[in-house]
This record gives C-alpha cells, structure tokens and sequence, in this order.
C-alpha cells in the first residue's frame, strides 16, 4: 500500500458522505492518501469502526466529543466560505448535538477492535455555551468529563485526540495531571489547532503532536503557530467534512485535500512537500501505531 499522506483526523463516515462515503474513500487512497476517521459520540464511534473494516489505509478513534455534553444547535462559521449564505440544514456549517456521558463499558468494548487506533475527539470547548447552560457549570462538565477519557485511554493503553478551543491553559492542565498520575504513555494530538505559538509550546513540552487543518491555509494566526512548530511535531489533517482548505473553502471538505494543508506547511517552512509528506507521516504511523 502506498500511502504518501495521512490524514489523521476526518470524519467520512459521518452523514455528509452518506451518497457517496465509499467514492470518497476510494478517491482519497488512490490519491495516496489514507486516513483515520474520527468517533464523536457513542453512534459514530461504533460507525467509524465499520467504515475502517472495510478498507486497509482507513483507521479510526473512539470518543465523546464536548459538544455532545449537552443537545445543541449552530451554525459554526469557520465552515463558510467569506460572505456564503446558508439555510438550517445546508451542508456541514449546520451542527446539531444530542447529550451524552461517557460510557466506560461501551467504550472499552469498541477499544478492543484492531482498526482502533486513539480515543478521542474529546476535550474542552468554551467558544459556544448552549442556551441555557451556566458558563462555569459548562466548564466543569467538560473538565469531568475529559478526565474520564484521559484516564480510559491510559487504562486501554491508546494515544489521545483532544478538541481543545479557546482552553488551552485548562486543557494543558489536564494532560499534565493525567501525566503526573503516570498515565498517558502513548500521549497525544491537539487536533485542528487553533492557539497561539505560546499555547502550541504548551503541548510541545507535554510531549504532544500538534495537528494543523485547512484553517492553515487562511488564518494568520495559525500560520504563525505552524511555523513555530517543529516538523518533528505536526500532524495534518482535513477534519473533513469540515474546515475545508483554501482554494475549495465553502465547499465539502475530503480527505484528499489533505495534500494543500501539507503545501501550505512546507511553504510557511521553506522545505520541500515531499519533506513535509515524509515527516508528518512519520510522525502519524508513530503516535497511532500505523503499519503499512
């Protein structure tokens, strides 16, 4: 299997690629792409598993994203191309979330599945506070409930995905209390990262990937922290159907565009796409245990 790229955080087995998830598939690996499909609740979690069986270069994560703590329902604009309208239900700008708690028994049954390669996406997010909800109580609900995934995945001994937005100091506590309890062998990714370089060192010096997505490709910000990464340390990823990169933003993300996330990081770093391909792949079969 020739693989060039990984992405190592999509979601094609979600609803968006519901006519065509296999076209999708198929289309990235001849691409040399493979990819690792991303669980967020309990249902796409056990759906990941089965997408992942079917191919060789599809892996898949298990976990409780935040925003299914609580039943939510929003537009997310970072999916929206500059001045695109859309309707409630057009495309993957409109989210919608049922509430949820971790379920250690479910969880560790899908655990044990060989395509399981992390757990996660899970972790703190205090950008969107459900209507309703008291802010700090939001905050403590998130903290509980990512500690009892950091302390799943050192017990079924598997590496992290964390969702982290505008949390990172909280976030980075966290790690570092499950670390200090001797747990996390395996560590982790700060998946779809967008922090300062300050926030990006935080993790670095946890020993943690940091992983860039489509954003890279037009939020300065960003393009900052990817530049103060060390290769060495930077994953890719579409997080796909969402965030899609530069030239195709407002349209469904896949993760055959991974390819203009790994262009765009070579460039901001003046090396050769090739190194990026060969670095940050890596760097991914070596934190997932990824064998092709």
């Amino acid at each position: 299997m020739d693989l060039k790229f990984i992405d190592t955080h999509c979601h094609v087995h979600f609803q968006a690629y519901n006519a065509d998830m296999d076209e999708v598939v198929q289309r990235s690996l001849d691409a040399g792409v493979g990819m690792i499909t991303v669980g967020t609740q309990s249902t796409t979690s056990k759906n990941g598993i089965a997408l992942a069986e079917k191919y060789a270069g599809v892996w898949c994560t298990i976990g409780l994203h935040p925003n299914h703590l609580h039943a939510q329902e929003f537009f997310d604009d970072n999916e929206l191309a500059p001045g695109q309208q859309v309707a409630p239900g057009d495309g993957p700008a409109h989210i919608k979330t049922r509430a949820e708690r971790f379920d250690w028994d479910y969880y560790r049954e899908l655990a044990k599945h060989p395509k399981v390669v992390a757990v996660g996406e899970f972790g703190l997010d205090y950008y969107r506070v459900p209507p309703g909800v008291d802010l700090e109580a939001l905050k403590q609900d998130q903290k509980d409930q990512a500690r009892e995934q950091l302390r799943f995945a050192t017990e079924v001994n598997k590496p992290v995905v964390i969702h982290c937005r505008d949390a990172h100091a909280d976030q980075a506590e966290l790690i570092r209390e499950e670390i200090a309890r001797g747990g996390l062998a395996r560590r982790g990714v700060i998946h779809c990262f967008t922090g300062t370089a300050e926030e990006a060192a935080l993790y670095r010096e946890l020993d943690f990937y940091v992983s860039f997505t489509g954003i890279v490709t037009f939020g300065k910000n960003v393009m900052e922290a990817a530049r103060a990464v060390p290769l060495e340390q930077i994953l890719i990823e579409t997080d796909a159907p969402y965030l899609t990169p530069a030239p195709y933003r407002g349209k469904r993300n896949e993760p055959q565009f991974v390819k203009h996330i790994a262009q765009q990081i070579a460039e901001l770093k003046g090396v050769s796409l090739e190194e990026v391909a060969r670095v940050t792949t890596a760097n991914a079969k070596q934190l997932f245990g990824l064998s092709f």
